[in-house]
């Protein structure tokens, strides 16, 4: 890695200088061009005028020259660009092709695919088309209702539609928010028998896939799935496209430069390496000498620098040399006899090969250097076998030298082909491989096969690989020419890099030149060696490694004129040198590159311009033509160019930069995390560039914060791991830093921290800090519905780590806590402004106009609009976001409390103002007060606090003033409504006492419905309404009573004398508020006992009260009704003996007419109280009392006659009276012990002996009329019993 230094800044400076000269000539000529254009122009017009004046360019000159100097800067900016790029990309094909220090991670978590624009309109229109009821997926009510307010609240919400278009939104962000709204209704619905909540859940989860995912067909969900997959582990084919597109590079250019860069070549990559750490090392030790080091922020951290930058390369060094070379197995020699097979080459299985460990000695053993080879010897067929029959047998053998032997198919001499393959293993580098033809002996005691021919091939690795013809040596079995077709393919194993014969001549081995057979192994990623074989011999019979040499072309050696050689190279090193010689240029040139690439060496040799020959070799050609291409294409210098000459830590820069927007560009829902490819060549390309791993996410999060800050969604998480890990580089421990330097390690191993890091890093962690604020302050709009899913609570826990001095001294949790609460109380104005934006209450200027503009109803109406939007900003804010800070900061429910109640402030602004533009005495803002206190007082932080105290103040006196008004409305009602009462029978009773209870009911449970919040003023409203309730039934009892009296003093004493239903209909009124007493007059059972005990016992009050009342009715009721059956006994009384009008009114033969009149009487007011009365207990108290006065009365009139008797129709009259009078109450329901008391047994003896008495009396006047008056006592015996017959018929009645 290259630092800049004060000798580079000032050559840059130089060059930037030169750079400056050469535009500001152009400019001056372009200038002087135009100037002197104009000037010819005037000289024409002023020809003949004395000398022309300098010529002064128009605007139109100055614009236009203006414009071409700005295009070509431009064009020139653009080319900069473009070479900057393709250099760029030269470094990142690199890394792809030969990574040694990376590889793609797996464990990284899965990205969702985003939601775009289009897709969020078209999902809203399949929810509206299932809520129309213009699918076919069937659906029941509570399905939905949540897809309506999944609609309405979700979907709508312009908070979603800013997430999507901030790339942060995916499909599975929509599922989770609707399955987390449906867990909450399953939970409240009812348990069904054989049906879980759980089998719900999954259905309406079914439902909604079905909805969200439309018309689409579910067979191409695969494919999507397989896609994402793709994202996880990329080809390098894949990896090149990729920043192909990422870098702009063009196809045709990306394949010149593959091709010139034979990346393809993992030994030419290996090289390159080699050559890059090798450049670096030298480029450090001249820093070291020269002490050129960039600024630190402790001046002694220099010599520790320069340890950082070899300890770097050391590590790269030991990367790479860990890379496995592949090498053959001395315990594999020869493989076991294996089965022929028939020759197909896609059935070929590969090598098995074995790791070698890094190299231990200085020296190499020739067990550093064993070799495996794998053979395949495909015998195709023979031909000119012509002196065998056709039908005899023939077959082939195979082996290698030293090896096991194979045998063919058997065929007939008349068609002698196998196409069998036969596969070997051998260590040996120039085997020898034997083929032999048999037939089968025909004799009986032959013991082996004739051997017809044989053929001996020797082998290289280099040899043909295509079946060739081959002259057999026949025996004395067979005089035919035979010729056989024979294929044999060596595979070069992996850490054979080369071979060939050569001459050799050397100074410690090959001291004598000759031609050899050379192999170039390679036993590590930094060890070669040179080894010379002979034929059937495994191991080598001398090898030269190549550490420290380096390869070149030169001219033929004197002492090998006449040895063979044309084309010579050698290798050199200090005190040794070898030269080498072949006969082709072209293998002459491929040894030398192979070479090169071993050495490592720093120069490149260059081949001598003067070919004799023309190119042939088909890998030189094509090495020779993608090196022409790529000079033609002006691309020669990005492949040659020398990767520690650039400063890659901007040229990393440039490439994270761009990496990451083609990343936010792409399908999926990044969040600013990088895929796994992109990942694996940013680290390949840190780690084998030198760049430092603080200034990589410095940049990193100068590009994050950038995207955040233009409203891209960014993973908290994300930014937190990078500015964790440059707090970590840049902070350390304080103490390790200035004292101890040494130990003083950072994450990545380096302890170094440069003031440029120092400073930009400073930098943007305010930056950090003013967008974390920023985000905490608009949460609401951050993290929408708290999506991403944790994004909230890292974002809190990245500002707690933000506000540390360094790594190790915690920040006080007071200024944590001061800073979120700073956030919270802006964040409520923020949510409040944009809440009552949407709500249009503030979005049309000065309060003033707004208030001539609108109606007070209407402004009511909006802000009772606005505090259910309030209502459920909070509820959301609760349900999404409280979680992930509480779970941050276990004190943090406190500044929520808090936050919601500067929310509540601003809200109280509104409402009040709204108030007090309301006309007096108006109830239509009590809605607002039982929709906020309703909320408040269900939320265990919000009830009671500072907002729920303020609204308790501002509506306290108008529920007073309610209250007093609705006192006196239902004062008034009852004074008016009993004035003109009517008393027609309506509910329960009449109209006015129906109207007076309703007011009554409602009242109350207006008042219970408002839930006051203050237990007081609640007891002392409930105190007052149930006395007002009291107060109220007592006066309407005293009016009904007052008019009951008044009905009773309508009527006669007659027996014509009927009840009137309007007195029914006032007893009902006086049951009516009986029953509903206890209702509107106790206190509920919470209320304090003894406060109930001794003076707010208004229910017992009112009661004892009505009783009385009913106890009034009833007395006048019965002195109304008995007072006809003492006009009836008055009248009866007129019959007794002895009295003046009892002779005379004999003399009229009455009938009963009076009895019978009271009974029709007493049956009719029986029938009229049973009928109109609704408490049926009440009547029958009524019928009780009635009948018991009746006995009464009748028992005191027969009582003051005791000492008379009867007279007839007294005692007819008295009888039917008595006894109608107990079948008829009997049948009302009165009790036995009522009907037949003591009082009734004493009036039916009374009776029974007046009944007495007149039968024996009539019976003695019968007797002595007969006696004297002879037949005349007929005529009164017909009298006497038409009399008893009347009597017995009026006791039939």
């Amino acid at each position: 890695m290259r630092e800049p230094s004060s000798s580079e800044e000032e050559s840059e400076n130089e060059t930037n200088d030169d750079e400056n000269s050469d535009i500001l000539s152009i400019h001056n000529n372009v200038d002087q061009k135009s100037l002197s254009a104009s000037g010819e122009n005037l000289s024409v017009v002023s020809h003949g005028r004395g000398p022309p004046r300098p010529a002064s360019p128009s605007p139109s000159l100055i614009s236009d020259r203006e414009k071409a100097i700005e295009d070509t800067e431009k064009l020139e900016r653009e080319e900069e660009e473009r070479k900057k790029r393709l250099q760029l990309y030269v470094f990142v094909m690199r890394c792809i092709a030969y990574p040694f220090n990376a590889k793609q991670p797996t464990d990284m978590a899965r990205r969702q695919t985003k939601v775009t624009k289009q897709q969020l309109q078209t999902i809203k229109e399949r929810f509206v088309a299932f809520l129309n009821g213009e699918t076919s997926i069937v659906a029941d009510e509570a399905f939905t209702n949540a897809v309506q307010s999944y609609y309405e609240v979700f979907l709508k919400s312009d908070r979603v539609a800013t997430m999507v278009k901030s790339g942060g939104c995916s499909a599975n962000d929509f599922r989770e928010v609707f399955k987390n709204n449906i867990e909450k209704r399953v939970r409240s619905l009812p348990e069904i028998d054989g049906l879980s909540k759980e089998t719900v859940l999954s259905s309406w989860m079914t439902k909604f896939d079905a909805i969200f995912r439309g018309e689409e067909d579910p067979r191409k969900q695969p494919q999507r799935m397989s896609t994402a997959a793709s994202e996880l582990i990329l080809s390098k084919e894949q990896l090149y496209e990729m920043f192909q597109n990422i870098l702009g590079v063009k196809k045709y250019e990306h394949q010149i430069l593959y091709n010139a860069c034979q990346l393809d070549n993992a030994d030419e990559q290996a090289a390159q390496v080699r050559r890059e750490l090798d450049r670096r090392l030298q480029l450090t030790e001249q820093m070291s000498r020269m002490r050129k080091h960039p600024k630190f922020v402790v001046k002694e951290m220099e010599s520790m620098y320069m340890d950082e930058l070899k300890s770097a390369i050391n590590l790269l060094m030991a990367n790479l040399e860990s890379l496995p070379v592949s090498k053959g197995s001395t315990d594999s020699t020869i493989s076991r006899l294996q089965k022929l097979k028939r020759y197909n080459r896609a059935q070929h299985s590969s090598l098995s090969k074995m790791d070698i460990n890094d190299e231990t000695d200085s020296g190499l053993s020739k067990l550093d250097v064993v070799l495996s080879f794998t053979l395949e010897v495909h015998v195709v067929e023979v031909k000119g076998l012509k002196s065998l029959a056709n039908n005899k047998i023939v077959y082939c053998t195979m082996e290698v030298e030293g090896g096991e032997k194979l045998q063919t198919d058997q065929a007939e001499a008349s068609k002698p082909s196998w196409d069998t393959q036969g596969d070997f293993t051998t260590t040996h580098p120039l085997p020898v491989v034997k083929v032999k033809l048999y037939t089968e002996s025909s004799g009986m005691l032959s013991l082996e096969d004739k051997e017809l021919g044989k053929v001996v091939i020797p082998v290289t690795a280099s040899s043909s690989r295509q079946p060739e013809w081959y002259r057999m040596h026949t025996t004395k079995n067979c005089q035919d020419d035979l010729k056989i077709k024979i294929a044999v393919r060596m595979d070069k194993p992996q850490n054979m890099k080369h071979c060939g014969y050569l001459y050799g001549l050397g100074k410690k081995v090959w001291k004598k030149y000759k031609k050899r057979y050379f192999v170039l192994v390679q036993v590590s990623q930094y060890t070669f060696a040179m080894c010379s074989y002979r034929e059937k011999k495994p191991d080598p019979t001398e090898m030269m490694q190549l550490d420290g040499f380096t390869v070149d072309y030169c001219e033929q050696v004197p002492d090998a004129e006449g040895f063979g050689g044309k084309y010579f190279f050698n290798c050199v090193k200090e005190g040794d040198n070898v030269t080498f010689a072949t006969d082709d240029e072209n293998e002459r040139t491929l040894w030398v590159q192979a070479i090169y690439r071993a050495t490592g060496q720093t120069h490149k040799p260059v081949p001598p311009v003067v070919q004799t020959n023309k190119i042939s070799n088909t890998q030189i050609s094509r090495m020779q033509g993608d090196a022409d291409r790529a000079r033609k294409h002006g691309l020669d210098e990005f492949v040659q160019a020398n990767p520690v000459m650039f400063d890659h830590h901007d040229l990393f820069n440039m490439l994270q930069t761009l990496t990451l927007d083609y990343r936010l560009n792409d399908a999926y829902t990044c969040l600013g995390w990088f895929s796994p490819g992109q990942v694996f060549v940013l680290d390949e390309y840190c780690a084998r560039y030198g760049v430092r791993g603080c200034h990589r996410h410095l940049c990193y999060l100068n590009d994050l914060l950038e995207r955040a800050e233009a409203g891209i969604m960014i993973d908290p998480t994300l930014i937190h791991y990078s500015f964790a890990f440059c707090a970590s580089h840049v902070h350390g421990n304080s103490y390790e830093v200035k004292i101890k330097l040494k130990r003083g390690k950072r994450p990545d191993g380096i302890g170094t921290v440069l003031l440029k890091e120092k400073l930009q890093f400073d930098e943007i962690k305010e930056r950090l800090r003013i967008l974390l604020e920023n985000q905490i302050t608009h949460f609401r709009y951050c993290f929408p519905f708290g999506r991403p899913e944790g994004a909230l609570k890292a974002t809190l826990s990245l500002l707690e780590r933000v506000l540390m001095k360094d790594i190790v001294t915690p920040v006080p949790p007071e200024e944590v806590r001061n800073v979120i609460k700073k956030c919270l109380e802006n964040a409520a104005l923020v949510n409040y402004t944009r809440i009552s934006e949407y709500a249009k209450i503030e979005g049309s200027g000065s309060t003033d106009s707004y208030n001539e503009e609108v109606s007070p109803k209407k402004r009511l109406d909006d802000v009772i609009h606005l505090a259910e939007l309030c209502i459920e900003v909070l509820q959301q804010n609760e349900e999404h976001h409280a979680e992930a800070f509480v779970t941050a900061f276990a004190w943090f429910s406190d500044l929520l409390v808090e936050h919601a109640e500067i929310f509540w402030s601003l809200f109280a602004v509104d409402m009040d103002s709204t108030l007090e533009m309301q006309p007096p005495d108006t109830w239509d803002s009590f809605p607002l007060f039982q929709l906020l206190n309703d909320y408040l007082r269900n939320d265990e932080n919000l009830s009671s606090g500072k907002f729920h105290q303020h609204l308790r103040m501002v509506f306290a006196p108008q529920v007073v003033r309610y209250v007093d008004l609705m006192e006196s409305s239902i004062a008034q009602s009852i004074h008016k409504g009993f004035e003109r009462e009517r008393w027609e029978p309506q509910g329960n009773g009449c109209a006015t006492s129906e109207d007076m209870l309703w007011k009554l009911d409602a009242l109350q449970s207006f008042i219970r419905e408002l839930h006051w919040p203050d237990e007081m003023f609640a007891d002392h409203l409930d105190h007052r309404l149930k006395l007002m309730a009291a107060d109220m039934i007592e006066a309407a009892a005293k009016r009904t009573l007052k008019s009951f009296e008044a009905w009773l003093r309508k009527g006669g004493k007659g027996t014509d004398y009927l009840l009137y239903p309007e007195m029914a209909v006032m007893m009902n009124v006086i049951i009516d508020c009986k029953n509903r007493a206890l209702h509107l007059c106790a206190l509920d059972s919470g209320e304090n006992m003894t406060l109930i005990e001794n003076s707010h016992q208004y229910h017992t009050k009112i009661e004892d009260f009505l009783d009385r009342i009913q106890v009034q009715m009833v007395k006048c009721l019965i002195e109304k009704l008995l007072s006809v059956l003492e006009s009836v006994l008055s009248k009866l009384a007129r019959y007794d003996e002895g009295t003046f009008f009892s002779s005379i009114l004999s003399l009229t033969k009455p009938v009963n007419e009076l009895g019978k009149a009271y009974v029709d009487f007493m049956r009719g007011n029986l029938d009229i109280l049973r009928q109109k009365i609704a408490d049926e207990l009440f009547t029958l108290s009524i019928f009780e009392q009635w009948y018991t006065g009746q006995m009464k009365m009748i028992c005191d009139w027969l009582s003051d006659r005791l000492d008379l008797s009867l007279h007839p129709y007294q005692l007819t009259c008295v009888m039917t009276i008595n006894r109608k009078c107990f079948s008829d109450f009997e049948l009302q329901g009165v009790p036995e012990n009522a009907l037949n008391a003591k009082t009734y047994q004493t009036i039916c003896s009374r009776l029974q002996v007046e009944e007495a008495t007149q039968s024996v009396t009539q019976s003695e006047n019968s007797s002595k009329t007969s006696r004297f008056l002879g037949g005349g006592g007929s005529s009164m015996g017909g009298a006497s019993s038409g009399t008893g017959s009347q009597a017995s018929g009026d006791e039939s009645d």
